[in-house]
Order: structure tokens, then C-alpha cells, then sequence
């Protein structure tokens, strides 16, 4: 497959799930379902292998994200009822005040991002920023971009995340320096494309459409007595603490021992997830004067409107699984690594260029690392630690609609797809852009 038909093919079937979308108004699903198989086939793979290819992609998404967005709705759906959001949203807004929620969503992100996927993240926040949007009178676009820009930073350029750590081991960095760089190249890009675009996009947005689970968050009766803001925020930060506690476990106990198999356990996304959810329904539940049938009916009622959502992330997680398996972006890649540029910069077309094709952040990076460490071994002059936070940048670029990120950004928000281009693809475009910039920059000083 030649490179020119390769992005021809991959940019046709962008634009054609655009156009069918958003002019058509067809079914989302069904778009992303229907293009991918048109474009597999086109690209010459075996009828036979098509549905196949794309059942793998999307089963391989949803075993995570599912179990992720379930899990985080219902503790959500808890944190709402039981006023926990609205205590944790009183306190924000009295300490930072009213003019500077979308900062303080910024700095919340970026410290619950440090331990957990982007997903994970954002399925335990985004009931803050409903709620923090409806009490404060703030348009949710600002307070929700902020968070997002913070956990997309955290999760593609500092460590302890799995591709980061894969990044690491690939070009041989040293962990506490690429995390130094990191913050300290991060924070000003997270402020760029968090609340300084948020501030210029959100009076631009105009969302009109019916929105089920802002509506759950927000449409409800405040709770007289609110719970307290210690033990609230300690129910929504123990599966942070849960994973980062995994995160250690190699360092506090001996590798395969049982401690240590007992603190990866505890400490893997699905099981802190779940005892966060399960403690929820005692601290935010029972102990609130809540009935088990009252919970039994939040936990089931919540989970709704996410029906859409996780068909529309397994059915991009299909997608990218097409571009890779059809050889459309293998073509690509080749052709980026035929292309003489300084290794920086190559590292980082790279992981823009697998994050095109497959969607993936995580998949991006590791996969431009493999291929930009063994160049990087015999190359003088640039720091590894450089080129972990450069790849981790190109890894988010576009936030493409092959990302489970994109879907879930549309659906949570009630954006229209032209909507969620112009603000979280965006978003995702500034990261990738000042990181590569930041980095360059930083080159100069650090070797």
C-alpha cells in the first residue's frame, strides 16, 4: 500500500464519519461501524477478516472503559445525591472564588491525573464540574476543559502511567528527572489549552443539546444536611490512592510475593473502582439515611444514559483496530520514519501519527518509543527524558474520533461532533503543539 493512498483512505474515511454525522444526522454507531468496514475492505483486507478485526478493537476498548465509565457513573451518581458534589463544589467555589473555578478544576485535574487514566479521571470529576457549573452560574465548557486539558497532560507526560513507563524503559530516562520536566513543562501547557482556551472558546459553544446525565447530577433537591467535605473527598480520592498505592507495590514489597500481589490487585483501575463505588454506597449511602432499595435504584438508573457512550467508545476502539489491521497506518509510518528529521521531532510525528490511525494515546506512545529507542541509543545529544515527554505530547494530538476520549467528551458534554472538533480536539491539538515547542525549547539547555 502506497503512503499517498494510505492517507488519502484514512483522511476519506475522517471526513466521510464527519459529514454522516453531523449533516445526515445519522446514527453515530452505525457510522463508525459501516466506514470502518468500507474502509477495510477498500484497503484490500479479506471480507472474512473485517468484522473480526473490528469486534477485536472494540472488545479490547470496552473491556476497560466499560468497567470504568460503569463504575465511575455510579459514584458519581452517589456523590450527586447525597449533596457530596455539592459540598465539595461550596468549598471550591468559596476558596477559589467564582472567577477562578475553571484554575481551580485545572489543579484538581492535574493531581487526580497523576496515578489514573484519562478515563478514569474523567468519569470521577466530571459530576464535580456539573455540579460546579450549575451552582456557580459557569458554563460548563469552561469548567469541564480545564479538567480535561489537566488529566490529558498528566496521562501523556508524567510518569507513574503505564506508556509513560514504557517510554521510559525505551529510551533508558531517568525517572525523577522526566517527572521534574514534566511538571514543570506540563503546567504551562495545561493552563494554554485549559482555562485560557476555555475562557475563549466557551462563550463561542452553544450547547443545545438535551443532556441525561447532567441532568441526574444537577436536577435534584439539595440535601438539607450535606455530608462533610473530608470524608467526601477521601470517598472520591481512594481510588487514586488505591492506584497509586499499586503503583509503589515493586518498591515496598518483594516482586511476586503475596504483599505484593495483594497491593497490584488492590491497586488495578476495575478493583479500586470498585471498592471506591462500594464504600460510596456506605458513606454517601447508608450512613446518609439512604435505603438499600434507594441505592439499588440510583446505581441502576444512572447507568442509562451511558448505553450510548460505551457503544460509541467501543465502536471507535473498532475503527482504529481497521486502520491498524487493514496496513493503512503501517504505510504511514513508514513514510514518517523514511523522513530525515532531528529525533525529537521524529519521535513526536511519530506518536501523532499512530495516534491518528489508532486512536489510542497509550498505544501511540509506546509504539513510537519502540520504534525511536533503538535510533536514540546510537544518537548523541538528546535527552531521554526529553524525548519521553515529546512522544507523550505527539501521543494526544487531535484528539481523533477513533478515541474513546472524543466520544466520551461529546456525550458527557452534549456537544454536537463539529462542537466537540472545535473544543476538545483542539484542546488536545495545543497539548500536542506546546509540547513539542516546550521540548525544542528545552533542548537547548538540557542534553
Amino acid at each position: 500500500m502506497t503512503t499517498t493512498f494510505a492517507i488519502a483512505l484514512a483522511s476519506a474515511a475522517i471526513i466521510g464519519i464527519i459529514v454522516l454525522i453531523a449533516y445526515f444526522k445519522l446514527n453515530p454507531f452505525i457510522v463508525l461501524f459501516t466506514v470502518s468496514l468500507v474502509l477495510a475492505l477498500v484497503a484490500g483486507m479479506p471480507a472474512d477478516k473485517v468484522v473480526t478485526s473490528f469486534e477485536a478493537g472494540a472488545g479490547h476498548v470496552l473491556g476497560h472503559v466499560g468497567t470504568v465509565i460503569a463504575l465511575g457513573t455510579m459514584l458519581g451518581k452517589m456523590l450527586a445525591e447525597s449533596g457530596g458534589a455539592d459540598r465539595i463544589a461550596l468549598t471550591i467555589s468559596g476558596v477559589a472564588g467564582r472567577s477562578r473555578i475553571d484554575w481551580a478544576m485545572m489543579v484538581i485535574g492535574l493531581l487526580v491525573g497523576l496515578p489514573v487514566f484519562f478515563e478514569v479521571g474523567f468519569v470521577l470529576l466530571i459530576p464535580l464540574a456539573f455540579v460546579l457549573a450549575s451552582r456557580t452560574d459557569t458554563p460548563l465548557l469552561r469548567v469541564a476543559l480545564p479538567m480535561g486539558a489537566a488529566l490529558s497532560v498528566t496521562h501523556a507526560m508524567i510518569p507513574p502511567h503505564p506508556a509513560t513507563l514504557l517510554a521510559l524503559s525505551a529510551y533508558h530516562a531517568n525517572t525523577g528527572r522526566t517527572i521534574f520536566w514534566g511538571v514543570l513543562i506540563g503546567t504551562p501547557i495545561a493552563i494554554i489549552a485549559g482555562p485560557l482556551f476555555a475562557r475563549f472558546i466557551a462563550p463561542r459553544i452553544h450547547i443545545t443539546q438535551p443532556n441525561a446525565l447532567g441532568e441526574q447530577f444537577t436536577n435534584r433537591a439539595v440535601p438539607e444536611k450535606l455530608p462533610g467535605f473530608g470524608i467526601t473527598v477521601f470517598t472520591i480520592l481512594s481510588p487514586v490512592i488505591l492506584m497509586l498505592i499499586g503503583s509503589v507495590a515493586d518498591s515496598v514489597a518483594a516482586v511476586g510475593s503475596s504483599p505484593n500481589k495483594f497491593l497490584h490487585f488492590i491497586g488495578n483501575t476495575d478493583i479500586a473502582l470498585v471498592l471506591a463505588t462500594i464504600l460510596s454506597f456506605y458513606v454517601l449511602g447508608l450512613a446518609r439515611g439512604f435505603s438499600r432499595e434507594t441505592i439499588l435504584r440510583f446505581s441502576n438508573e444512572c447507568l442509562g444514559p451511558t448505553a450510548l457512550i460505551m457503544l460509541l467508545v467501543g465502536a471507535g476502539g473498532g475503527f482504529g483496530r481497521e486502520l491498524v489491521d487493514s496496513g493503512v497506518s503501517k504505510a504511514i509510518t513508514d513514510a514518517a520514519l523514511g523522513a530525515h528529521v532531528p529525533l525529537l521531532i521524529l519521535a513526536w510525528l511519530l506518536a501523532v501519527i499512530v495516534r491518528v490511525a489508532c486512536g489510542s494515546a497509550t498505544v501511540a506512545m509506546s509504539t513510537a518509543s519502540s520504534i525511536a529507542g533503538p535510533i536514540l541509543a546510537h544518537s548523541h545529544g538528546v535527552s531521554p527524558e526529553l524525548m519521553v515527554l515529546v512522544t507523550g505530547a505527539g501521543s494526544v494530538a487531535f484528539g481523533p474520533m477513533n478515541d474513546a476520549g472524543f466520544w466520551q467528551i461529546k456525550e458527557y458534554l452534549g456537544l454536537t461532533v463539529p462542537q466537540t472538533l472545535e473544543t476538545w480536539s483542539v484542546v488536545e491539538t495545543l497539548i500536542a503543539m506546546f509540547g513539542l515547542i516546550f521540548c525544542l525549547l528545552a533542548s537547548i539547555v538540557i542534553h
